[in-house]
């Protein structure tokens, strides 16, 4: 009998779904469920209904808000087949390489040396470090979340909510970054044309891990998780900033990033 379909928890954007689908922590594993070729279904989810949803499948927060508060967020996998449930991306990466090994190795032994420390606090809770399974990837995970998030600004206005829900997300945004109404995101000017030097600058450090490589990925032709992570945060940029901007990062830093975007297309199925 062929294992049951794998159950991943999406977040929804404008229908349909799988041409705006932006969100970084979901495309990670969505990257890698086509990356290791394992079958699954996408159920979408609408933000406002995101808590009640892990709350449903018993599946607690993974992450708290500075004032203490669950921050609850997808993606979510269920694994029908062995009736495991996880709700962190990076779990999720681990289960699926433990699980299924016989599809591509998500993570091969390789140096990830990128150490990003933001300039400013960040608001929005990311990813922890820990000294489980496959640490150098754990952290390679945690600083290119401070990294990007840390220029997230540039993107945030240009979200493709889907307009049912366009106004009770704008508003769960504005609470999570503590600002106070969704224009503060529209950021335009000299403050903007800073952030993108900071972006630069900060991808400039991170193009430095796939400059010695012939191929795409970081490992040359063979890609790992490593570039997924990447890879996510990639489609959240080419969905959200203004395309004259996406463009310049395409071909920043003698164009690694657009390659590993194109690269990773083979990967970025999505129903």
């Amino acid at each position: 009998m062929a294992p049951t379909n794998l159950e991943f928890y999406d977040i929804a954007m404008r229908p349909p779904d799988g041409k705006h689908n932006c969100a970084v922590n979901p495309w990670k594993t969505r990257l890698a469920l086509n990356f290791k070729s394992i079958p699954y279904k996408t159920t979408w989810v609408q933000l406002p209904d995101i808590s009640r949803i892990r709350q449903n499948l018993n599946i607690p927060a993974c992450r708290k808000f500075a004032d203490g508060t669950d921050f609850y967020t997808l993606p979510i996998l269920v694994d029908p087949n062995t009736s495991r449930k996880l709700g962190d991306s990076f779990d999720i990466a681990v289960y699926l390489q433990k699980q299924y090994p016989e599809a591509n190795d998500l993570f091969p032994p390789q140096s990830l040396d990128y150490v990003y420390n933001p300039e400013t606090e960040i608001l929005i809770p990311l990813s922890q470090c820990d000294d489980g399974e496959y640490p150098q990837y754990a952290r390679f995970n945690m600083n290119v979340d401070a990294a990007f998030t840390s220029h997230v600004m540039l993107m945030a206005h240009g979200m493709p909510f889907d307009p049912a829900t366009a106004e009770a997300c704008k508003a769960e945004f504005v609470r999570r970054a503590g600002v106070s109404c969704w224009d503060d995101f529209a950021v335009g000017g000299e403050v903007r044309e800073k952030i993108v030097a900071s972006f630069e600058s900060m991808l400039g450090g991170l193009a430095k891990l796939f400059e010695n490589t012939d191929g795409p990925f970081i490992l040359g032709h063979r890609a790992s998780y490593a570039d997924l992570i990447v890879g996510a945060w990639l489609m959240l940029s080419s969905r959200t900033l203004p395309a004259e901007e996406w463009e310049l990062v395409r071909g920043w830093h003698g164009g690694v990033f657009g390659r590993l975007f194109d690269a990773l297309q083979v990967y970025a199925v999505a129903e």
